[in-house]
């Protein structure tokens, strides 16, 4: 096996540049050699996720970008240059998780045992054809699986299993999801049905509404429907929804569901005079797939928090053995819950295209890209 592996493979790098561009670069690098404890591994497959996006695109604007050799990039707005100054000049190798086959292994047991398996990783740079990384940091397959199947088995799904384990920390007893017929939104509708959890989901079109009814989702609030704060606030009451996971981050979403969450419990409750209800609503902002300002009315009373959500923070909270827990369940279920699926598939070369760059950076609900770095 070992006859087969270059010297040199790929990697994509993003780099915020002095003159302030935004560089997207498709580098040859070695292919190294594995520790001890650590495997090689040809990486097949890793998806796009908003969380890369900001990562690889920060804030420049992805309808600019201009092609080079190996690369492309493009301006970054003056009164944005601020928020990226602490980059320039440093190379980020991109790429949150994928999957692949493990074609060199160190010497330990543990490394050993994974020679000749597909496996998962959620370790960054995986945007290559070939990653290093430490034997224990990786999730065998099930048998059967291939490296696609594999590639969006950590972000996703434990981002979905860490709401719901939110939820019961924190004492709620339902919650709300907006961008909900996402490929995570389909993975919590499964999850939520399969856990007798009421889920409100909130989507953008009838084309998502029948597709999260036909998952068994029974809260569909549609945004494009004149009736839709009355449908919500509906919803809101009847699940007693008073926590939210909102993947759009800007305008005006989060303060329509506290909105909403207000004239709920006010349906139940009386006004804390000019304070309005007593209940604690909580809206999560864990995406940016609108980069607008967050805008807020604050006509919802006084008891009330938003905030931003990060699945690392929800593992640290648990902690490890919780954790592996969630991965055990999620490579249990990885073509049923878990599934995810890629309406394109891309190479390397044509993640910097600057064309491609512009339709994956749309983010659109239901649209995920997979990177296959030995195509």
């Amino acid at each position: 096996m070992t006859d087969t592996i270059p010297t040199e493979g790929k990697q994509l790098f993003s780099t915020v540049t002095d003159d302030n561009r935004l560089e997207l670069s498709m580098r040859t690098v070695p292919v190294g050699e594995p520790g001890d404890t650590e495997v090689l591994i040809r990486v097949d497959a890793a998806p796009i996720n908003p969380s890369d996006l900001g990562v690889m695109l920060t804030v420049a604007d992805s309808d600019s970008f201009e092609a080079g050799d190996d690369s492309a990039s493009a301006p970054i707005p003056e009164k944005l240059q601020r928020a990226v100054a602490a980059r320039k000049g440093v190379s980020i190798p991109i790429g949150n998780e994928g999957a692949g086959l493990v074609v060199k292994a160190g010497s330990s047991p543990e490394a050993q045992a994974l020679l000749g398996k597909t496996v998962a990783l959620a370790g960054g740079g995986m945007y290559a054809t070939y990653r290093i990384a430490k034997a224990n940091a990786c999730m065998v397959v099930p048998e059967g699986t291939t490296a696609e199947e594999g590639a969006s088995s950590f972000v996703n799904p434990l981002t979905a299993l860490s709401m719901i384990g939110t939820m019961r920390l924190d004492g709620y007893k339902a919650l709300i999801h907006t961008a909900a017929a996402s490929n995570l939104g389909q993975m919590l509708v499964k999850l939520c049905l399969a856990e007798g959890v009421d889920l409100v989901n909130i989507v953008r079109s009838q084309e998502q509404v029948d597709l999260l009814k036909s998952l068994g989702a029974k809260y569909i609030c549609d945004m494009s429907q004149p009736d839709f704060a009355k449908d919500l606030t509906a919803a809101i009451a009847e699940t007693q929804a008073f926590l939210a996971f909102d993947a759009t981050g800007g305008g005006r979403l989060a303060n329509q569901i506290l909105t909403a969450m207000e004239a709920a419990a006010l349906k139940t409750q009386k006004a804390n005079g000019p304070y309005g209800s007593t209940q604690y609503k909580q809206v999560y902002l864990y995406g940016g797939l609108n980069t607008a300002p967050t805008e807020l009315t604050r006509g919802f009373g006084m008891s009330w928090g938003i905030g931003g959500y990060l699945l690392t923070y929800f593992l640290q909270r648990v902690g490890q053995e919780e954790t592996a827990k969630l991965r055990d369940r999620v490579g249990a279920e990885l073509k049923t819950t878990f599934a995810s699926a890629y309406t394109s598939r891309i190479t390397l070369e044509e993640a910097i295209d600057p064309a491609t760059i512009a339709a994956y950076n749309k983010r659109a609900t239901g649209e995920k890209y997979l990177i296959t770095p030995q195509a």
